[in-house]
């Protein structure tokens, strides 16, 4: 449960789960069984089974199926000419009759084939006026859970006292949605979940691209604010009779969570406490102030102070970032205080030494981060910067500009320093940031967001660069595409994947960081060792640093090698071989040569020649950093034209990728993606530009009277 959202802890408790199953869920459009949703519903429950859940299901289906089954034995039965008199609507009660026996049929198959038993129950609202059938009715369901047995119950829609099992709402309850509130009641549920359609309840119709889904329902919040759209394409009530049912549930003490019923492992991902879904609960309106509410004022109020901040002059952006650097400086010892005490609790709860590494603050960092900022500082002002000028026509001149983005949010983990580079560049660009850095750097964070913050004027406002602390938090700013305007994940593989998953915001980033060193046939090998040295232990845990070593297969036998292996094997680095190297070298063979150690290990295999070294990179490679150890520019110059790399490098270590050494003052992440910006990301890569044109009031009316010139101008 490490991973529940706030609001969903009390699954931990949860025993005993009724799931609703609608119509929508059980069937296909064409109105057929979809086999393979309820076989992946079935499997659900027999896992469920085992880890010692209570589960029953209320099923919808039985109309629809009989529908269809009728439908074409009548087609089958009927003469041409019958089929071109008007066809009358076939009976409900008819089509319910036919149509269960099938369904049940069914479920049973299923879970007897998952060696789980099953059993039919079907109910009638007049059922439950009855005090002796609720109570028999208990009896039965406690009896048949204890067997391990899952009931499966349905309306008895054949033998209905309403006439119309469509449209009549009259009775205890009036479909398999008020169903199965009703029972969740009866037999004191722990949770309903109704199965729908679609992810859960939404503001709109959620076929809108301005409907929000919701996740959680308060009634004095939501109720007004919710639009519905058509009912069910096959059941009753749709969406609104899902709503109706959770409420009466809810408020009767059984949390109930609308949710989709396609979606993979839906139930399971509920019950793991995962946010997803519309989370109805009695207690719901003791949560606010909701999250949706707070994360989007974060980032409107960073979107306001970024405005500010741009009116101000290019100096006094400039005297900011001075002032962040002395405020560094003058708090060096309660920042290193903080850090030490996030390091000492990492260590305790056995963190791994590459995730300790990048968490500490080691000495001379932060007068090394506080002289980046005044480099930064120092640097040109990137805002209002006229990249071209354009004379459109006479007297019509049109400029290309720069311009901040907006606002960013930014996910790290484990490096407070991030922190601070980060920060810098905002507010040299002119953005509003919002950041989200990991756990075990809450301390560090804290304090050097606060040092920061201080420093920037009220004329602009310190909301400028807001600190996310919960994690909840995520999830719904990644919602607002509206109000942010790029996410720049830094962190391991699956942060930046989950999060390139989870938003319609640009991302940029990169997940991997599999850096290649290639020593070619003709290299001066103590130049070799030297690069080699640098890439892998300078800072193992460093995306930029060096996982898979490529050596010309003609240098195998050359005591250069065997001196440049032995020093990495001295300084402590674990050795691993593709097929070849393993062989040769008798080392142990690697899992992966798409792998990102981060630590004191590495790759190493031999190549037939540099072509062979470039298609080797292209095929396992992130597309980071990489670099050729030669003597033969010829041979230099194939490498360096052909690798499809962010950064490709000629006798360098690959450790000088980085934005600070770029000479790009600091850097906010590293992108491998083409789109926006490519390598390390400076305040160059979170601008954007913008048009403005001057004119003396000419208009374009069907081009008739302007005469077009587009001449380049110079800058000015």
């Amino acid at each position: 449960m490490a991973t529940a959202d706030r609001t969903r802890t009390f699954m931990k408790d949860v025993k005993r789960v009724i799931i609703k199953v609608g119509t929508a869920v059980v069937t296909r459009h064409d109105g057929r069984l979809a086999l393979g949703r309820l076989g992946a519903l079935c499997e659900q429950v027999k896992e469920l089974n085992a880890l010692g859940y209570e589960v029953i299901i209320v099923t919808s289906g039985a109309v629809g199926v009989g529908k269809q089954r009728l439908k074409y034995r009548k087609l089958v039965n009927s003469s041409f000419a019958d089929l071109q008199k008007p066809q009358m609507e076939l009976d409900g009660k008819a089509c319910a009759a036919v149509g269960q026996s099938g369904l049940m049929a069914l479920y049973d198959m299923l879970f007897t084939q998952l060696d789980v038993s099953s059993s039919q129950l079907l109910v009638t609202d007049s059922d439950f006026e009855n005090p002796n059938f609720r109570e028999r009715l208990h009896e039965t369901v406690e009896s048949l859970l204890d067997l391990k047995v899952v009931p499966i119950f349905n309306e008895n829609d054949a033998i209905s006292t309403r006439k119309a099992p469509y449209e009549d709402s009259s009775g205890i309850f009036w479909d398999n949605d008020s169903l199965a509130g009703l029972l969740a009641i009866e037999v004191k549920a722990d949770l309903l979940v109704l199965l729908s359609d679609v992810d859960g309840l939404y503001s709109g119709p959620p076929s809108d691209p301005q409907s929000k889904i919701i996740h959680t329902y308060i009634k004095a919040k939501h109720h007004n604010e919710i639009t519905f759209g058509d009912k069910s394409r096959v059941g009753r009530g749709g969406m609104t009779a899902k709503v109706k049912a959770a409420f009466v549930a809810s408020n009767s003490g059984t949390p109930v969570v609308i949710t989709s019923g396609f979606a993979s492992q839906s139930i399971v991902r509920v019950l793991q406490g995962e946010k997803i879904g519309t989370l109805f609960h009695k207690d719901a309106s003791l949560w606010e102030p909701s999250k949706d509410v707070s994360a989007r004022e974060m980032a409107v109020s960073a979107r306001e102070c970024s405005r500010r901040l741009q009116n101000l002059s290019s100096d006094e952006r400039k005297k900011i970032l001075l002032d962040v650097a002395d405020a560094l400086e003058e708090n060096e010892d309660v920042i290193r205080t903080e850090n030490e005490a996030d390091v000492a609790a990492a260590q305790h709860a056995g963190y791994e030494k590459s995730l300790v590494s990048r968490l500490t603050l080691k000495p001379g960092k932060i007068a090394s981060l506080a002289k980046s900022i005044r480099t930064l500082a120092h640097m040109e002002d990137p805002i209002n910067q006229i990249l071209k000028r354009t004379e459109v026509a006479e007297d019509l001149v049109l400029e290309k500009t720069s311009c901040p983005l907006g606002v960013l949010l930014i996910i790290f983990e484990s490096r407070p320093d991030a922190l601070v580079q980060i920060a810098s560049l905002a507010i040299r660009s002119g953005n509003g940031l919002l950041l989200k850095g990991g756990k075990e750097a809450m301390r560090s964070n804290t304090v050097l967001h606060k040092v920061i913050t201080g420093a920037i004027p009220s004329n602009v406002g310190d909301k400028l660069i807001g600190l996310v602390t919960s994690r909840d938090e995520i999830a719904d700013l990644l919602k607002l595409d509206d109000v942010i305007d790029l996410v720049i994940p830094r962190g391991s593989n699956k942060l930046v994947s989950q999060i390139k998953a989870s938003t319609k915001i640009p991302v940029l980033g990169h997940a991997d960081g599999i850096c290649h060193v290639y020593i070619d046939k003709s290299a001066d090998m103590n130049m070799a060792k030297r690069i080699v040295m640098d890439a892998k232990i300078d800072y193992p845990a460093a995306c930029n640093a060096m996982e898979t070593l490529l050596v010309h297969k003609d240098l195998i036998k050359a005591p250069g090698l065997d001196d440049l292996l032995l020093s990495l094997k001295t300084e402590g680095v674990t050795l691993y071989g593709g097929p070849v190297a393993h062989e040769l070298l008798c080392i142990p063979k690697a899992d992966s040569f798409h792998h990102e150690y981060s630590s004191m290990a590495c790759t190493i295999e031999f190549v037939d020649g540099v072509q062979s070294a470039i298609d080797h990179i292209h095929r396992y490679g992130s597309g980071h950093t990489d670099c050729i150890v030669t003597t033969d520019d010829k041979v230099a110059e194939t490498f360096l034209r052909q690798v499809d790399s962010a950064a490709v490098f000629y006798n360098a270590s690959t450790r000088f990728s980085d934005g600070a050494r770029f000479g790009l003052g600091a850097e906010v992440g590293i992108s491998t993606g083409r789109i926006h910006a490519r390598g390390p990301v400076g305040v160059e890569g979170l601008l954007t530009t913008r048009w403005i044109m001057r004119g003396s009031g000419q208009v374009v009316n069907g081009d008739k009277d302007i005469a077009y010139t587009h001449k380049n101008l110079p800058l000015q």
